[in-house]
């Protein structure tokens, strides 16, 4: 059963809050709603904090979504009081000097999401632009393994009067990540909270200069670090890599339906499919398809999606990470070939992005009644 949002907001026009005259969706009343399967989540704004007319309205929410919409639909209100004259609180602000910021996310780890970013970054740096990447792979780092940086450690500088971090450099790209800061066998056991202030910390106490992107190397998945960043900063677009079998596939979709949903509305930039193929090194011309053929391309095609390209599975790839020399640094190579065409792609649907769309808002995030939501500014 899959509940539709449009009819769920016709259902609680047939409703108003005591004591005010206009519908709940007409009064703004309704702030969010949010569809997962058989499971509405409705975030509700009221005025009155009294108790009796926020259980009416919780009652009222219910019995309105069952009746119109489904009976057996599972309703979920939250409820946070807010006086009328209360100014929504903006948290989320831009960096100065960043022109584009693009996320870079995969909904299943281990398929090569921190590889695509690197190259990405490195292949964007060989055709002139100036690029950072910031690792808000919080659990796992792996950005300064890539990059031959394990080691060092960001120093600070004065910049306008304020102490802020110097990113390392390597390459011609600007580096932060969690991983300078901790030791290679310390595990990072944070919660939510602790793990967003870090990362606030590593984007706006940063002196990143100019840069034409910033890529933002997320975690796998779609939660609590995802969410931080979309409030935390206005995202110019996202990239989603997947491997081509169909387990994967199933959480790229979700991946792409994260950045799509109405409260969120991230442009995805497109989709990159990642070792898309096998060549042995001794049998350069052939292929052989082992996670499935064109899977990421397929996915792309069914959901409207832009496919910015693929990615073989070489054995120098994997050494390159492994050795801290992204694979994209080697010259005429069919993984330098395929890097530059997803650059060249990502970087023709950003600009096509800035040229159709207004700029991205930072999202809002509100915990009602222990359940996370979203909503735009």
């Amino acid at each position: 059963m899959k509940l539709d949002r449009k009819e769920i907001l016709k259902s609680l026009e047939t409703i108003s809050v005591a004591g005010e005259g206009k519908n709940m969706v007409e009064s703004g009343a309704i702030q969010n709603v949010m569809t997962f399967g058989d499971e509405v989540v409705v975030d509700l704004v009221l005025q009155n904090p009294a108790l009796h007319i926020k259980k009416r309205a919780e009652v009222d929410v219910m019995k309105a979504i069952h009746e119109h919409v489904n009976q057996k639909a599972k309703v979920k209100v939250n409820i946070k009081v807010e006086s009328a004259d209360k100014k929504p609180e903006i948290k989320g602000k831009s960096i100065p000097g960043i022109s584009n910021i693009i996320a870079v996310a995969s909904g299943k780890g281990g398929v090569g999401k921190s590889t695509v970013t690197a190259n990405l970054a490195v292949t964007l740096s060989k055709m002139g632009f100036k690029v950072g990447i910031l690792d808000a792979d919080i659990y796992g780092p792996s950005i300064p393994m890539m990059f031959d940086v394990e080691t060092e450690k960001p120093l600070s500088v004065t910049v306008d009067g304020k102490s802020k971090m110097k990113p390392i450099e390597n390459y011609g790209v600007k580096v932060l990540s969690i991983g300078f800061f901790t030791k290679p066998n310390q595990a990072v056991v944070w919660r939510g909270p602790m793990a967003a202030k870090a990362l606030n910390q590593m984007i706006f106490d940063a002196a990143w200069g100019e840069l034409d992107f910033l890529l933002i190397d997320l975690p796998p998945g779609t939660g609590d670090i995802h969410l931080s960043i979309m409030q935390s900063l206005p995202i110019t677009g996202s990239v989603v890599v997947s491997t081509p079998q169909n387990v994967a596939l199933a959480d790229a979709k979700k991946g792409v339906a994260m950045f799509r949903q109405e409260s969120i509305n991230v442009p995805v930039l497109g989709i990159v499919e990642n070792m898309a193929y096998f060549t042995p090194e001794e049998l350069p011309e052939n292929k052989y398809y082992i996670f499935g053929k064109q899977g990421a391309k397929n996915l792309a095609e069914d959901i409207d999606t832009p496919f910015l390209g693929e990615i073989p599975l070489v054995q120098s790839l994997r050494e390159s990470g492994d050795i801290g020399r992204p694979a994209a640094l080697q010259t005429a190579t069919p993984l330098e070939t395929a890097f530059e065409d997803i650059t060249r792609n990502m970087v023709q649907e950003t600009v096509n992005r800035n040229k159709s769309l207004p700029p991205t808002e930072a999202i809002k995030i509100t915990t009602m009644a222990g359940c996370s939501a979203v909503k735009k500014k």
